[in-house]
């Protein structure tokens, strides 16, 4: 049935009002379609369980590609501010993106392309750079059929790409939204066309718990599955989110209204660590439900090192971790904690592979006086990156304290930038600034990229994405890499000003890696020291629970060791 309506929607598509493009080679049914919407309120948790989901498939021997929507009009996520939409995640290919995309990488153990992220700005360019070519033969552009037509195409060229058994489809935001509302529709189009045995639909919800009650309450999630029913979208599966256990009697409810089995409807209460999510779900049997609805079965042949016995031990790792030990942050987005969730995500990881818990203390950089008392208990620092003057004096000040007591340090981009200027003013004795912070500086020991001076506009113009880096045999570096080439990923438009490279080399520092191919300096060290390293780039972004970084790890052990005053 699927296969003959996409055979006539692909004959027809230029003559009649059907606009439904495919890409070379794709057939129906050859791939699967698992699609998470949202409902009642975002901040849920939709992305940690898509990735769950993702998860539970691929521990089970299927080829997994995620793709998540965002309704907003940026082309991507470069341009936006932390505050108000928690960190940037950068893929190997350059595309700054949600921090969404950073937790399907973590939870299905592969890295991400453009190809697996679409924003409402990017369907509408291409929409508008089709038009301007004459690509819909003068027909009048609508949301349907061309905005959807493209949506569906945009899916169905992942599934080609990646020959993935399933193509999970996160929707962000909520149903009712009118930014997502035609994303649904596609969504909606593309399980007509595909067929009932291809699509499977789950629908993340909300349980309230008011505390004045002291009982779970449906209403909210059965006015949220109500919209979603009056788009045309029946789900197969709900995921019911709460703070506590949800109750059967509240589960009974929704089957009642949303039409699917209490079988099919998934308490998902609040765990101590998301690794266990999968496993709760595992337990609960939610991949053999979605087995069922798409009639796959399990298979022995996927990724050798995302089992569900090795995805246990991490989450193990982290329950089983006897000692704590306490690392400063160091930023000006602290009050938003999601602006630095790679950061912490890198530092459980550590924490699993260690068996150490790192305990996170905030130390907000913008007006900082008190360096001691600020610093008081922790056993390491990180300076994290970031943009613009705000909150610097306050990072450099933590970074001289860090040097001088020997506390370890680890820079991460802009930390990696700061911890040059520290030194350069305090061992050098120079005038040093960078010129992001100073434009008019008497030594500018930070200064921006040739490539980047002649730039303008800020989207998508940076360093971005993965570079190789060369890494000096004989250094601290090299024993913590344990090779001389690595891959990590960039984000930057500034560096170590090559002219004040001999100057810094001369007064102790060493730069144990740099691009292999231009004097760009991407990793410092301080060898008195035990652990004091900063690097141009974002380690945060590469770790992974089955692969911690090993940067990141280096630094835990040398935390672990270090004994606060």
């Amino acid at each position: 049935m699927s296969s003959d309506i996409l055979d006539s929607l692909a004959e027809r598509s230029d003559e009649h009002e059907f606009y439904t493009p495919f890409p070379k080679g794709y057939k129906a049914g050859k791939a699967k379609y698992v699609i998470i919407t949202g409902s009642v309120m975002s901040g849920v948790g939709k992305g940690t369980l898509s990735s769950s989901i993702g998860n539970l498939l691929k521990c089970h021997g299927l080829a997994v590609a995620p793709i998540k929507f965002d309704g907003y009009l940026n082309y991507d996520a470069g341009t936006l501010n932390p505050f108000r939409h928690g960190e940037v995640f950068v893929l190997d290919d350059g595309t700054e993106c949600d921090l969404d995309l950073g937790t399907y990488e973590r939870f299905l153990n592969q890295n991400l392309s453009k190809d697996n992220y679409l924003t409402a700005g990017k369907i509408f360019k291409t929409i508008i750079d089709k038009e301007r070519k004459g690509d819909y033969l003068g027909r009048d552009v609508q949301f349907i059929p061309h905005v959807t037509g493209e949506i569906k195409n945009f899916v169905r060229t992942l599934a080609v790409r990646t020959s993935a058994d399933v193509v999970l489809v996160e929707v962000g935001g909520t149903a009712g939204d009118l930014e997502n509302s035609y994303f649904l529709e596609a969504m909606r189009e593309l399980s007509y066309e595909e067929g009932r045995e291809n699509v499977c639909f789950v629908n993340v919800t909300y349980i309230i718990d008011p505390s004045s009650l002291q009982e779970q309450k449906s209403k909210p999630a059965q006015l949220g599955l109500r919209i979603l029913l009056s788009l045309g979208i029946q789900p197969h599966i709900i995921l019911c989110r709460a703070r506590n256990e949800v109750t059967e009697k509240i589960r009974e409810k929704i089957s009642i209204y949303a039409n699917v089995p209490v079988s099919h409807v998934f308490s998902v209460p609040n765990v101590s660590n998301i690794y266990q999510v999968p496993i709760d779900l595992e337990t609960k049997g939610l991949h053999k439900e979605i087995f069922k609805i798409l009639g796959l079965k399990p298979r022995t042949n996927g990724d050798k090192e995302l089992t569900s016995e090795n995805w246990r031990e991490i989450a193990e790792g982290l329950a089983g971790a006897k000692k704590e030990v306490t690392i400063g942050i160091i930023g000006k987005y602290t009050t938003v904690q999601d602006s630095y969730l790679s950061i912490l995500k890198a530092l459980e990881h550590c924490g699993s592979k260690l068996r150490i818990k790192p305990i996170v203390k905030w130390v907000e950089s913008s007006g900082i006086k008190d360096i001691p008392g600020s610093l008081k208990g922790v056993s390491g620092i990180i300076v994290p990156g970031g943009f613009g003057k705000r909150g610097t004096e306050g990072k450099i000040a933590c970074i001289q304290y860090a040097r001088e007591h020997n506390l370890p340090y680890l820079g991460l981009c802009y930390g990696f930038q700061m911890a040059v200027v520290e030194f350069a003013r305090n061992v050098c004795k120079l005038d040093a600034n960078s010129t992001e912070i100073d434009p008019k500086c008497k030594d500018p020991v930070i200064d921006v990229l040739p490539e980047q001076k002649k730039i303008e506009g800020l989207g998508g113009n940076m360093r971005l994405g993965g570079q190789d880096v060369s890494i000096k045999k004989g250094t601290q570096a090299y024993r913590i890499y344990k090779k001389d080439t690595a891959r990590e990923r960039f984000r930057h438009r500034y560096e170590c000003n090559p002219e004040y490279i001999k100057t810094l080399e001369k007064h102790g520092m060493v730069f144990s890696g740099k691009s292999p191919k231009y004097p760009i300096m991407q990793i410092l060290e301080l060898p008195k020291n035990t652990f004091h390293i900063g690097v141009q780039f974002h380690p945060e972004l590469s770790s992974k629970p089955l692969s911690p970084h090993p940067l990141f790890v280096g630094f835990v052990e040398a935390a672990a060791k270090y004994k606060p005053g």
